[in-house]
């Protein structure tokens, strides 16, 4: 595969894996003050010989715990329920607190998780349109923390940004009305700075459902299935990120569907299901066999109609997605991730289809979906234009091996407004990943809708129109978007895999 031009091997920090094949033929003497564009040739130096060093602070390699020590098999959990302490029509009001929980995964493996109210999925919040939301959190960590109500359109001084932080032992109520005509599948997680990589490999995050009183779907039974990773050393206690995590986003051993390790999921009719990719980044490659697979809805809510899926439907970190699953026969299926290719750095395994449940599949008349499902805006001309480019760097005075990610050449800067918009305005927005691994494409605020996909040349439509907060970008796509803010304030957009967000790959927009 062609990958980078340049490449050096990293064996003390991460076990003889190649940390990346975007670094090489590197003046040992040099180092220290490098800084490289890895589309350039400016790195190309030294005699061409491989350089052994050590870029994660001397960590050793971590053992990890085998896949065989959690359990499998056992029936999908059901998501937990926040409580409501309001007894009023139309108000939701509780309290999240946030603190370090011990949970035994097996009668002799005793994990300590980060939690939202003592669980991991934290709790699920249940709303309609138009409720008013009140959500104090307490923040029993020794960091401080926000949380960020991903894809809710709510003001940016409720929405968790990262200059916004609970200080450790600190608290702020979070208060906000929910949109009318913004139904979907949500979710809320950290968003502190420099933070927020540590904090949701831990356990922090939980899902937020927005139900329409007048939903067309409602007759349907529905199920979620909330997609996490969980990384473990030998010794049962969730693994720091090493190198490669840093470079690639991090991928545990295990990947749990509400926090179970692949549990069996009955369905015996046609049925709803919900889906989050919640990993920090694993890309989700779901294939569901046997059955008849229509996707209903993404990330802001219903499609104008059913989209009948004949391929795997493909998740980045933090996307969302909602499907009405028919059994076209009984039996025992698995529910796999079918491996996908997004260009990780380093001397990584091939990917690999993985198994993260099983399917009992009960064979049921097909049901007909309506054809009308929504709604969608009918955006009309964009008044202005804005380009964003995704590139990566080495900087070998950085900590975690020098990868830096960066948006328009700059590193997130929390004191550095980079863009500007009027709110109210259409915009046209084109994103290009000028970098040799997928990246994706998350913002604060609003809902766009994609316009075109352009790889190679070629300039293709999107399979069906949709309400995305997040969206992928293969290697050298450009992808343009449709956008409207609504609301004034501080905006952040970033990759969403976690780690390259946090190594610089986002920015920040002033809507007035």
């Amino acid at each position: 595969m062609k990958r980078r031009n340049f490449l050096m091997n990293i064996t003390a920090a991460i076990g003889g894996l190649v940390a990346t094949k975007a670094i090489a033929k590197i003046d040992h003497n040099n180092m220290h003050n490098m800084v490289c564009d890895i589309n350039s040739d400016e790195c190309q130096k030294g005699d061409g010989t491989h350089q052994h060093m050590n870029m994660n602070n001397n960590q050793m390699p971590q053992k990890l715990l085998p896949t065989s020590a959690l359990p499998q098999g056992m029936d999908l959990p059901t998501l937990t329920n926040l409580k409501n302490d309001s007894n009023q029509k139309g108000f939701f009001e509780a309290t999240l607190y946030l603190k370090p929980t011990k949970i035994a995964l097996t009668p002799n493996l005793i994990t300590e998780f980060w939690t939202y109210n003592g669980m991991t999925p934290g709790p699920k919040i249940e709303v309609f349109e138009e409720d008013h939301v009140k959500i104090t959190v307490k923040n029993e960590l020794t960091q401080p923390t926000t949380v960020h109500w991903h894809g809710l359109l709510i003001p940016s001084d409720q929405d968790g940004n990262p200059q916004n932080e609970i200080p450790a032992g600190g608290s702020r109520t979070y208060e906000f009305t929910i949109p009318k005509g913004s139904a979907g599948t949500y979710w809320y997680h950290p968003h502190g700075h420099n933070t927020v990589a540590e904090q949701v490999y831990r356990g922090l995050a939980g899902t937020f459902i927005v139900r329409s009183k007048h939903d067309p779907l409602t007759p349907i039974p529905e199920q979620n299935w909330f997609f996490s990773d969980l990384k473990l050393t030998d010794k049962g206690q969730i693994a720091d990120n090493s190198m490669v995590d840093w470079m690639n986003g991090r991928e545990g051993q295990f990947v749990l569907i509400n926090g179970s390790y692949r549990p069996k999921i009955k369905i015996g009719s046609a049925t709803r299901i919900r889906v989050w990719n919640a990993c920090s980044g694993r890309y989700l490659n779901l294939s569901i066999p046997n059955c008849d697979v229509y996707l209903v809805g993404t990330d802001g809510g219903l499609l104008a109609k059913p989209y009948l899926l004949t391929k795997p439907l493909l998740l980045t970190p933090a996307e969302r997605a909602e499907l009405v699953i028919m059994p076209k026969q009984t039996g025992t299926v698995y529910l796999q991730s079918i491996g996908y290719d997004r260009n990780k750095m380093g001397n990584v395994p091939p990917e690999q289809d993985i198994i993260l449940g099983e399917l009992v599949l009960t064979k049921s008349d097909p049901i007909t979906l309506p054809n009308t499902l929504n709604q969608l805006p009918n955006m009309g001309p964009a008044v202005a234009h804005k380009l964003l480019e995704y590139t990566e760097v080495m900087d070998m005075k950085q900590p975690h091996g020098g990868m830096l990610f960066l948006i328009n050449g700059k590193r997130h800067d929390m004191s550095r407004i980079d863009l500007k918009s009027k709110i109210h305005d259409i915009e046209e927005w084109t994103i290009f990943n000028n970098s040799h691994m997928d990246h994706n494409f998350h913002i604060h605020g609003a809902q766009f809708i994609v316009q075109t996909h352009e790889l190679n040349g070629k300039k293709t439509q999107p399979d069906y129109i949709a309400l995305k907060d997040t969206i992928n970008l293969r290697p050298h796509e450009k992808l343009t978007i449709k956008i409207q803010q609504n609301l004034p304030g501080l905006r952040m957009y970033h990759c969403h895999i976690i780690e390259h967000e946090t190594l610089g790959m986002m920015g920040q927009l002033m809507v007035e």
